[in-house]
């Protein structure tokens, strides 16, 4: 069967399914693609192979999603990348330029904007801030985060791998972690603000 034959009736059988889509001629599945009840998906996103969706999923504009499993009540993208191993828990969200690799984002849980999270255990109702990283790969061997329950990451922190980030605590923006934190703390790592007055440049 041709692929656009093939892309033609994946999309039929979807619709008839009841899968929302406002462009159907932009999306693209694969053979082994199953999807739930009330799913939209919106224009350009691409799902590759072993992906299962389930229920009251949102897949926004420019997504791609290769070997994962979505859960129920979830939200995807825009602008988000799925890459294999991935598991999304109900209520999570995996928000614009987001990429997360081999990694279970728990239930509720939130990764809204400009962020990596690969090799990753994320628990329930974690927040992480913009420009969030998980350093995951030293050059040599991948590395595992874990962070727990109720655990706020501030905007553009880096969480060094091997590296647990324990219950309820709160990263401060601008971090670097490289050792474990303990639950309920505010750990931060921020060289002091520097101000020279009257400067002027030679």
């Amino acid at each position: 069967m041709k692929q656009t034959n093939l892309q033609d009736n994946l999309r039929k059988k979807f619709m008839k399914k009841g899968v929302k889509m406002i462009a159907p001629n932009t999306v693209f599945f694969s053979r082994d693609t199953i999807i739930g009840k009330n799913v939209t998906i919106d224009p350009y996103v691409v799902i590759k192979d072993k992906v299962r969706i389930q229920n009251n999923v949102k897949i926004f504009s420019f997504s791609h999603l290769e070997n994962a499993n979505i859960e129920n009540n979830v939200t995807i993208g825009p602008y988000a990348r799925i890459r294999p191993g991935t598991k999304l828990k109900s209520g999570s969200k995996i928000g614009n330029f987001v990429e997360v690799k081999k990694s279970t984002i728990g239930k509720k849980s939130k990764v809204n904007h400009l962020s990596y999270i690969g090799d990753s255990t994320l628990g329930k109702n974690v927040n992480i801030g913009a420009g969030t990283i998980t350093c995951n790969y030293d050059g040599i061997k991948k590395s595992k985060t874990n962070i727990k329950d109720k655990v706020f990451i501030g905007s553009n922190s880096s969480l060094v791998a091997p590296v647990t980030i324990n219950e309820r605590s709160v990263v401060g923006a601008g971090s670097v972690i490289t050792k474990n934190v303990r639950k309920k703390s505010l750990v931060l790592t921020r060289s002091s603000q520097v101000e020279i007055k009257n400067y002027k440049r030679k």
